[in-house]
């Protein structure tokens, strides 16, 4: 399935442009595991490092669900999708028998969550729980995403270069 990626605007205004950019790196997230099988998303970047396509997608439908469920709309979770107390990096970790059709549903399912939970609020809109005793905003949020997910994009630039060679934005 293709992902479509658009470029945001230049010029418009801050809310369009934060949810533009989160979008933006949502695809290319999408983007850079186009294309490749199961073995090639689950393949490890370089021991000792956990590193995997697969466990990034992984990685970031919790972050997706932490921020907009958890932080922004104040749900509380025991355990999430891919870890648990016992294997708290269980989204990296455990990627070797993982169902990539699953995660990605996932991924999407909790991308889709964000955009509903942050739709029609403003900005300044403060989280429903704190972080490490703070108060968070929506804006604090989007932008941490933005950053989030730029800073794992350059992961996955440099995984999918090593299994197939492929380059690019």
């Amino acid at each position: 399935m293709t992902e479509a990626r658009t470029d945001p605007s230049f010029v418009s205004d801050e809310r369009t442009m934060l949810d533009s950019w989160l979008d933006y790196h949502r695809a290319t997230l999408a983007l850079k595991c186009e294309g490749l099988d199961a073995d090639q998303l689950r393949r490890r970047s370089a021991e000792p490092s956990n590193l995997s396509l697969l466990g990034l997608v992984r990685h970031m439908a919790e972050v997706e669900r932490h921020w907009f469920q958890g932080i922004l709309g104040g749900e509380e979770f025991t355990r999430g999708r891919y870890w648990s107390e016992e294997r708290p990096d269980g989204d990296f970790d455990d990627v070797d028998t993982a169902d990539p059709a699953e995660a990605f549903a996932t991924w999407r399912a909790e991308c889709e969550g964000a955009r509903k939970a942050a739709a029609g609020l403003p900005l300044d809109t403060v989280g429903r729980r704190q972080r490490r005793g703070e108060d968070v905003s929506l804006r604090w949020i989007l932008v941490h995403m933005i950053e989030e997910y730029a800073r794992h994009n350059g992961h996955a630039d440099l995984l999918r270069e090593r299994i197939d060679g492929a380059t690019g934005e």
